[in-house]
């Protein structure tokens, strides 16, 4: 199992979900955890499940859309521990499914502030931190949807992890001689409120469907991204890791 005594880990929309299954693998190595998240109640939940495991983490509300929200998170965090180690720039949001002609155009700027921009300031706080301090590494939760689009309906969400690949990539070619390595998971069919909110009806023909058969868990995911961030990946650069249950094979 990867170390990370000490660490300062950082995790966006940490408070559920696969955030959630990550902060508890990272805490569970010991890393020094900062979760961040919109809603508090969430927050303090999370905090109780890791103290549940005996790992004490801090949560600040952070909505990642608003840039003055995530200059706070990351300036805290530097004034608390005086670096950052890791960040898992996880927060998303999928919108309610439909055909592209019948999308709310308002989404677009929803969709895309939440899993893009956010990404883009995050990214530039981080790399400037790590660069800063002689390196670190980055993990961006990506989807499969990003390069085969296998979701009817979510125009917006695939487009939108389309774009963070990209972005991803050529920030991992530019930061890679500073030391900071970045690199993203791309999950597939993973068991997630997220998931469930999307209105697919029939799990058992979705998991019949893929290699594995069966749905993805979190913490698969969480796992994937520990790997990432370690020292165990020192040569994985700008990498995109597949947690998919074998989707992309097909």
């Amino acid at each position: 199992m990867p170390a990370f005594d000490g660490k300062v880990v950082l995790i966006t929309g940490g408070a559920t979900g696969i955030g959630l299954a990550t902060a508890l693998a990272f805490g569970r190595r010991g890393a020094r955890l900062v979760i961040a998240g919109r809603r508090h109640s969430e927050g303090e939940k999370a905090l109780a499940t890791l103290a549940g495991i005996g790992v004490s983490a801090r949560f600040i509300g952070t909505d990642v859309t608003r840039p003055d929200d995530l200059d706070i998170l990351h300036r805290t965090i530097l004034e608390t521990y005086g670096r950052l180690d890791v960040a898992f720039n996880n927060a998303g949001y999928q919108e309610p499914r439909a055909p592209l002609a019948e999308q709310d155009p308002a989404l677009y700027d929803r969709v895309f502030d939440t899993n893009v921009r956010s990404v883009y300031l995050s990214l530039q706080h981080q790399v400037r931190i790590m660069a800063g301090q002689g390196g670190g590494a980055i993990v961006v939760n990506a989807s499969v949807s990003g390069m085969r689009n296998p979701n009817p309906g979510l125009a917006l969400y695939s487009a939108s992890k389309a774009a963070v690949l990209s972005l991803t990539r050529s920030a991992a070619m530019e930061y890679a001689q500073e030391g900071v390595r970045i690199n993203a998971v791309a999950p597939g069919r993973v068991v997630t409120d997220m998931m469930l909110s999307s209105k697919i009806m029939d799990m058992g023909a979705v998991a019949a469907g893929l290699p594995l058969r069966r749905m993805g868990r979190p913490e698969e995911v969480a796992e994937a991204v520990v790997w990432l961030a370690s020292d165990a990946a020192s040569f994985v650069v700008g990498h995109v890791l597949c947690t998919d249950g074998g989707f992309m094979t097909l």
